[in-house]
């Protein structure tokens, strides 16, 4: 298993990782079975959004004696009536429901509370105006929540959220398909066949602003709906017309910025068997170029998809991680003191290139590489 540390909380987490919905419904045998399975491959970090009752005691009782070896993720607002999970800003259910979540997971803590599911600017300002980040920052003071996040999929207000400086995880949804759409408040269009319908172009430009803005600062992001609800797993129901593989999907969100980890909805062992083989996995296995590249109606032409197919490089230069760190620089007036000493430390630099254009050659998207290697040693100066 591969561990990164999540933004400047410190934390140590598997890059593949647990949603809690494939443990819907279990009972407490197949709960401990199935996280057993997990622990044993090196998982190390759950999402706990589901305000279950059954589901939250079962992973309490898979948890117990190893609970300070695993990371959990909880939610705030999410709350359990009539036999079933609702999102409420009701500051009294919230409560109720967070002590419901400590009780039943045998624990005193979450490492983080996440304010659940924030999509619409109005629900923001209410959220950070309001009680529910009021009560969010008493649980931090006393030490029952570690860190405070908040979850959502929508890219303008995620990066109101990250630019509060009061939140130090942001769980949101990463895939291609996705990073085609602009934001929106109804997640429900980030998978409606219209919006698919005409040509798309390159990751709208709010998304990756988004990721590069938790990489300047410092704030973690997990992954969900990596498999955009395992559509793009299917050939008949990818935008793509072409199915990926769920170490392919992994791959793609593992390489946008800041992202450490992936939550999988995982319900079976063989499931998540299916994305922890993303950890051995060839660069060929991985390769997502062979769904996104060459297609008329999507195109990523000219724009850097991280995906290193430029490489070999002739004189040893990590291209991807160049043009990584030269991006997070560009919307700013200074290069941010992390990106410049990740810059440092590779290897070789952008000012070696010596313009041969085998990385041009190599690359699926067109990208003209030694402009970009002379804007970066511009840039950082060598």
């Amino acid at each position: 298993m591969e561990y990164r540390t999540l933004g400047n909380t410190g934390l140590s987490v598997s890059a593949i990782a647990l949603g809690c919905e494939g443990f819907v419904g279990k009972t407490e045998e197949q709960t401990c079975a199935e996280m057993d399975f997990a622990i044993s491959k090196g998982i190390n970090f759950i999402d706990m959004y589901a305000s279950n009752p059954d589901l939250r005691s079962n992973i309490g009782k898979a948890l117990t004696g190893r609970r300070e070896q695993f990371i959990i993720q909880g939610h705030l607002c999410t709350t359990w009536e009539n036999d079933q999970y609702l999102r409420t800003r009701d500051i009294d259910k919230a409560i109720a429901s967070f002590e419901d979540q400590l009780a039943r997971l045998d624990t005193d803590y979450l490492d983080i509370g996440m304010i659940h599911y924030v999509d619409s600017e109005e629900d923001f300002h209410e959220i950070f105006n309001g009680p529910v980040i009021r009560l969010a920052l008493r649980l931090k003071e006393e030490g029952r929540i570690r860190h405070i996040g908040l979850s959502s999929h929508n890219p303008t207000v995620a990066r109101m959220a990250v630019e509060s400086g009061l939140i130090e995880v942001l769980m949101f949804s990463i895939n291609p398909c996705y990073d085609l759409q602009p934001p929106t408040e109804n997640v429900d269009d980030l998978w409606a066949d219209e919006n698919y319908a005409h040509s798309l172009q390159n990751i709208d430009p709010e998304r990756e602003r988004l990721y590069e803005l938790c990489e300047e600062k410092g704030v973690g992001l997990d992954v969900m709906k990596v498999y955009g609800g395992g559509d793009l797993l299917s050939e008949a129901n990818s935008p793509f017309g072409k199915a990926m593989t769920p170490v392919q999907c992994i791959e793609y969100a593992l390489t946008r910025p800041a992202v450490a980890s992936i939550m999988v909805g995982c319900r079976s062992c063989d499931e998540m068997q299916a994305a922890i083989d993303w950890c051995t996995a060839s660069k060929e296995e991985r390769d997502y170029t062979a769904v996104m590249a060459g297609m008329e109606k999507f195109t990523w032409k000219g724009h850097c998809m991280y995906c290193g197919h430029c490489a070999p490089c002739s004189v040893g230069i990590d291209i991807a991680s160049v043009n990584k760190y030269y991006n997070l620089t560009i919307a700013q007036n200074e290069i941010p003191e992390t990106v410049r000493e990740h810059y440092k430390a590779l290897t070789h630099h952008a000012s070696e290139c010596i313009q041969c254009g085998q990385c041009e050659t190599n690359c699926p998207f067109g990208v003209a590489i030694i402009e970009q290697m002379e804007k970066a040693a511009e840039k950082f100066g060598y």
